[in-house]
């Protein structure tokens, strides 16, 4: 059966790869967003706006710090689970974000940074940071849609 007839019951945990590298924000956020219109299947219906805001913005900080803080972007990956979406990011630096405000916490006073990685925490009901044998690391997060 072609993956892309399967029935619409659920979401599946297809994964995409995009014909183009991802190097900017811009380019994932419409390439997640896309991906997700044209594929989330649910009996609930297609997934809120808001929904849709948070899984953007967290597209939008992993990698705004893989480019800021990674060396840049190694690889991006996307895939639909029942739950939500999974996002990997790889980049090049095998530096882990320090969870400095604890997950999810805004810092009290805004130093110029230090927003990105809470709310990846606050918004994704996994976070998983895995340093890579071959160097740099991958930051998996899962998204709710539901």
């Amino acid at each position: 059966m072609n993956p892309d007839t399967a029935p619409a019951e659920a979401p599946s945990a297809r994964t995409s790869r995009p014909p183009v590298a991802i190097t900017t924000a811009a380019a994932a956020r419409r390439h997640v967003r896309e991906f997700v219109v044209e594929r989330w299947r649910s009996p609930a219906g297609p997934p809120s706006e808001q929904a849709m805001i948070d899984l953007i913005l967290v597209v939008s900080e992993l990698v705004t710090n893989a480019v800021r803080h990674g060396g840049g972007i190694a690889g991006f990956d996307v895939a639909l689970t029942s739950e939500g979406v999974r996002l990997s990011v790889r980049d090049y630096s095998a530096a882990v974000p320090v969870g400095l405000h604890g997950p999810g916490v805004l810092p009290r006073v805004h130093e110029g940074s230090g927003y990105g990685w809470p709310l990846i925490n606050r918004l994704s009901s996994e976070v998983d940071v895995e340093r890579r044998a071959s160097g740099g690391k991958t930051i998996s997060v899962l998204v709710p849609l539901a």
